[in-house]
């Protein structure tokens, strides 16, 4: 590899401590499909030296083979590592590239230009501290440019390069290059983007990328590794912020030591400082800040440390410690923009994972209030967000947590969403302010409780979920059990789908977005129910996993039964005591479930009722024996 600095040969040491005293900038490449991303970023590795002499033997032969820039080197195969990328000649996944000049570390981020991997793009960003976003002299301002434009906005990126690149192919025309910035600007000043600085150049050729083009002696403007070289650094500004330190773990080694560790969000502090902790607003003194080399007189943003706390308060796993005099707010309903990353919709009622900072909760969107048209910033109606798409919700969690405007603070006002099923990330989001409601709505204690009023019953309450198709036999033998239970002196109710259709949920159709509605009030209703001391029995088909998982996070373990009234289709479909299924075949009943509208089955029920070998009888014996083996009937 060429020497980035004549201190490696003479003097490695110096030269390493000189390394570990430059500043880190992170960045990403974005915008649309075949703008020269992955050009720009080799072009960045050749130019920076940081490339051996195998890796250049390498990628000349590789441009060979897989190269689009006939007999010169196609630096894009520096980037573009996944063999479904060289044979497409385009970028999938986020590439991560390192590189330093003698003034600064970098660590780029080359983004996938194509539409449905919009949601990579917003992990590459969400770490960025500066964007470099590519637009073909040829083709000017895209959709994806936009696109990317008002998701670097709303990610709060506040250095942003417009690098006009492929100069060469319009011949290094100054027209060309003034009537883009002219675009663009136009479009930057709707999304509410500020400072933007502007570099026409060509990634193939080199030119601007380090020095400053023959070939264009009109652009009197900063070249990008200058740019890159000189911009403000984030981790400076969050320097001056409240100091904010998210716990990751609390450091219990042995009776004498009690720490918490995290890495500092934002500000600084020093032993003796005055905290309050979030949400529970406890108060104390920083006592020590621990290091693996020793105590710190000070810390500041960036750093991972371990707090000692003057008194001894409980601090857990995801709460915040914050400056007292500027302390983090706390809630537990927000307006937020998400970002939709899934090719499942996002729901309305459905219950996610929310990450953020070290804190995990249960979610909700209670309110798409709209979807953005990142192509005309129009706001438009939405029951659900679809892949890729970009909304302002509300969001309700099951309970209060320290929080920021993302504006003011990224670590903790910026969220993930994360699907209860699968684990996976969902959804990305930005937190914009706590509703006012969440303020004013407060949980009253009661002194006659849900112990007393069971006891009084002479039973134990619980929520009998069954589930199961459409012509199941779910009423039936709820309606079984119930008069079972009612003969036996026990205090019982049962909500079935159709009866509760007929008021609470008279509003609500069948839509995928409705059943999850109509499960979640269900749930709810349910829930009081069980805290009046009943036992109650719900006959819905239920279809999805994440509804029924989230009407048994509602009671307290041991509470929720779920009963699984396993038919096959085609019996179900033979009994059909509604002829739903016979309109749902001839396409006059739209969203049925087990023909045109998926059915989960449940994975590891209490009770599994095969009705082919149990009578309606029989199945509802078995569930009564169920509960008296639980110790539910004390009576």
């Amino acid at each position: 590899m060429a020497h980035v600095s004549d201190l490696i040969s003479t003097d490695i040491e110096q030269y390493l401590k000189a390394h570990e005293r430059k500043g880190l900038l992170r960045f990403i490449t974005c915008g649309s499909v075949d703008d020269g991303k992955s050009t720009l970023i080799g072009r960045l590795l050749f130019e920076s030296k940081m490339l051996f002499e195998d890796q250049l033997s390498a990628i000349e032969a590789d441009s060979k083979k897989f190269g689009t820039q006939g007999d010169e080197i196609d630096f894009a195969l520096l980037v573009d590592g996944l063999a479904a990328e060289r044979e497409q000649g385009i970028t999938i996944d986020v590439a991560y590239r390192f590189f330093s000049t003698d003034r600064r570390k970098f660590i780029v981020a080359d983004t996938p230009g194509h539409e449905q991997y919009t949601r990579n793009m917003v992990t590459g960003a969400s770490t960025a501290d500066a964007a470099i976003l590519m637009v073909d002299a040829r083709k000017g301002i895209l959709t994806q440019t936009r696109r990317h434009s008002y998701l670097m906005s709303l990610i709060g990126i506040r250095h942003i390069v417009v690098a006009i690149n492929k100069m060469d192919l319009v011949d290094y025309s100054e027209k060309v290059y003034n009537q883009i910035v002219e675009d663009y600007r136009a479009f930057a000043k709707q999304v509410g983007i500020g400072e933007v600085t502007f570099i026409p150049m060509s990634a193939f050729k080199g030119d601007n990328i380090t020095s400053h083009s023959e070939r264009m002696p009109w652009f009197h403007g900063t070249t990008l590794m200058g740019y890159l070289e000189t911009v403000e650094l984030d981790e400076e500004r969050l320097q001056q912020g409240a100091f904010r330190m998210p716990v990751q773990w609390v450091n219990r080694p042995n009776l004498d030591f009690r720490g918490f560790a995290g890495s500092i969000a934002s500000g600084v502090v020093r032993p003796g400082d005055r905290i309050r902790v979030q949400p529970s607003g406890k108060e104390s003194t920083v006592a020590r800040i621990v290091t693996h080399d020793g105590d710190l007189e000070q810390a500041v943003a960036g750093q991972s440390v371990t707090l000692t706390l003057a008194d001894e308060i409980d601090i857990s796993r995801g709460d915040v410690i914050s400056a007292h005099a500027a302390p983090a707010e706390t809630a537990d309903q927000f307006e937020a923009t998400l970002v939709w990353m899934h090719e499942e919709p996002l729901l309305p009622g459905r219950p996610y994972l929310m990450k953020i900072g070290t804190k995990v909760v249960t979610a909700q969107v209670s309110e798409i209030k709209y979807q953005v048209n990142v192509n005309t910033l129009e706001h438009t109606a939405a029951k659900k967000l679809e892949l890729n798409a970009i909304g302002v919700c509300n969001l309700t969690l099951d309970r209060p947590i320290a929080f920021d405007a993302y504006e003011q603070n990224q670590d903790t006002g910026g969220l993930i969403l994360i699907d209860r099923m699968s684990n996976s990330t969902v959804g990305a989001g930005m937190l914009h302010f706590a509703l006012r409601r969440s303020q004013n709505i407060h949980m009253q204690h009661v002194d006659v409780d849900k112990e007393a009023r069971s006891a009084a019953k002479a039973q134990k309450p619980c929520l009998l979920w069954l589930t199961g198709l459409s012509g199941a036999g779910k009423s039936t033998i709820a309606n079984l059990v119930e008069k079972k239970l009612h003969a036996r002196g026990q205090h019982t109710y049962l909500l079935d789908g159709d009866n509760v259709r007929h008021g609470l949920n008279r509003d609500l159709g069948f839509t995928d977005a409705d059943r999850v509605e109509n499960i979640r009030r269900v749930a709810e209703v349910a829930k009081l129910m069980v805290d009046a001391g009943l036992i109650v029995l719900t006959a819905f088909i239920s279809p999805f996993r994440s509804e029924r998982a989230m009407a048994r996070d509602l009671v307290q373990e041991g509470e929720f039964i779920e009963v699984f009234i396993d038919t096959p289709l085609s019996v179900a479909e033979d009994r059909d005591p509604k002829g739903l299924y016979k309109k749902a075949r001839r396409g006059e009943l739209k969203n049925f479930t087990g023909i045109d509208s998926a059915y989960e089955r449940p994975e590891n029920p209490e009770v599994h009722i095969d009705t082919t070998e149990q009578t309606p009888e029989e199945a509802a014996e078995l569930i009564v024996a169920v509960l008296e083996e639980r110790g539910m009937l004390v009576g």
